[in-house]
């Protein structure tokens, strides 16, 4: 009878494939590696790093299925409260550069739905621009200070409304040429020469954006158990994401492809920045002109990312920061200041420092040439940073499969021993190996810096609070 209220396989793929996946995933590859040629990344990072690391995070959500702290509670089993500290510490920190692109993207949406185009926004002032970021972070933080989350149903409806546009925007794409095919479309070649990457400089330093596309399917960890027969319920469902995600990708890549002719994307900085920045919203934008339903199809999407935008801020800056604080083995290093909380039970002082922090960043892209840039530097930071958590991850992997024995997993992800320690071992040389490189900036000292300062400050104030936590103590 128990056995029948679990859920199935093909149920944990879907419900994954929603968490994981995004239509910004596909611009994003397609961007930033010359068109249709990312497919060759595609195949690569969902063979060698995709799939081992879904499977992995299949043995440690088995292994610690009364924990609920996710990879905090991990690092605690398998090697000391400390690090956990400092892994739910690293979880939040990311999320300070994330809150900072929200606002903007946001704004973004906002603009593509009154004036429907990409060049009104790029044009605005830099510094009025992110004012007008930093006033949106300043009310929504007050939103989160209060104690109200009114935008959590709408952040699941808004990810759910995306994640379907994504799939439309696939099937619709590739019928357009036979409901329309009078219009305009760029011709593909399905050649050597123009599938495989140029090994260079750029490509390299962009594997970060791949990386930062592919994670979090940590996130599922809390459902291993709750897969009919885990043992082999939970690797079924995780390589049946594989797939729906490698298929998306591709098709997604070919459906842009048909659309977006790269040597144009890459004429220059401003053609790049304005791609990546506007990309998305003419996509839809064209998909709508060849259904001849106008902007419809448009306003749609840029209404759902708006929402989505402003409601995913609001749950980044209080939902990260109580995970961290409300979790007690994190607390012994924290300061009391920042423990404090006001009347509505919200982190007050927790907040006012992702003001600082996020506020910070904002404050310094006011001096970045163009709107469109600023998001351009706020995708690669964010790519670059977000992707430091997974390294967690990889290290209680590690340390739970050198301590065989002690832990009991209802799943593992291989049985042998030395394959298994490799594999932890690989993923967490190919995440540390994308964020070291994606720092770099071709032909950017400015974002290059900023990629290099915000992890390290970031670290160094995790490192700062234990100290200042220890002195209380000592005073007390």
């Amino acid at each position: 009878m128990e056995n029948s209220k679990k859920m199935t396989w093909y149920t944990l793929a879907f419900m994954a494939f929603s968490t994981v996946w995004g239509f910004g995933n596909v611009l994003n590859g397609f961007v930033y590696f010359n068109g249709i040629q990312v497919i060759f990344s595609w195949v690569m990072m969902f063979a060698l790093y995709f799939v081992p690391y879904a499977l992995m995070v299949g043995e440690l959500g088995s292994a610690f299925k009364n924990s609920g702290g996710g990879v905090s509670s991990w690092i605690h089993e398998t090697i000391s409260p400390k690090f956990a500290y400092y892994a739910g510490w690293t979880y939040w920190a990311c999320h300070v550069t994330y809150i900072a692109s929200k606002g903007s993207g946001g704004l973004k949406a906002l603009s593509w739905m009154v004036f429907q185009n990409g060049t009104t926004y790029d044009t605005f002032p830099t510094i009025a621009v992110q004012l007008a970021t930093l006033a949106v972070l300043l009310f929504f933080s007050w939103v989160a200070s209060r104690g109200l989350n009114p935008l959590k149903k709408l952040a699941t409806i808004a990810g759910t409304s995306m994640f379907v546009m994504s799939i439309l925007y696939i099937l619709m794409m590739f019928a357009a040429p036979v409901i329309n095919p009078n219009a305009e479309y760029v011709t593909m070649e399905f050649t050597k020469e123009a599938l495989i990457p140029k090994f260079n400089v750029g490509y390299f330093t962009s594997l970060s954006i791949l990386v930062f596309a592919v994670g979090g399917c940590e996130k599922i960890s809390p459902y291993v158990n709750k897969v009919k027969d885990p043992s082999k319920g939970f690797p079924k469902g995780m390589i049946a994401l594989a797939v729906m995600v490698m298929v998306c990708a591709i098709l997604g890549t070919i459906a842009m492809g048909k659309m977006f002719d790269p040597t144009i994307i890459n004429e220059s900085k401003e053609s790049f920045n304005s791609y990546v920045s506007n990309g998305s919203y003419w996509a839809f934008q064209k998909l709508g002109e060849y259904y001849g339903v106008g902007n419809a199809l448009l306003i749609i999407y840029a209404a759902c990312n708006a929402i989505g935008q402003f409601s995913t801020l609001v749950l980044s800056i209080d939902a990260p920061l109580r995970m961290l604080l409300d979790n007690e083995d994190a607390r012994q290093f924290v300061p009391t200041k920042l423990l404090k909380k006001n009347d509505k039970g919200a982190y007050i002082n927790g907040i006012w420092m992702v003001v600082a922090l996020s506020g910070s960043i904002i404050l310094i892209q006011s001096f970045v040439p163009g709107a469109a840039a600023v998001l351009t530097q706020l995708n690669k930071l964010n790519s670059v940073t977000m992707p430091l958590r997974y390294l967690w991850v990889f290290a209680a992997y590690i340390a739970l499969r050198k301590a065989a024995g002690k832990f009991h997993p209802e799943y593992r992800f291989v049985k042998n021993q030395g394959i298994a320690l490799t594999a932890g071992v690989w993923c967490f040389f190919v995440t540390a190996a994308c964020c070291l490189l994606g720092m770099y900036v071709e032909g950017d000292m400015a974002s290059t810096a900023l990629n290099v300062i915000t992890p390290f400050v970031l670290t160094a104030l995790g490192l700062i609070l234990p100290e200042i936590k220890k002195r209380e103590k000592t005073n007390a």
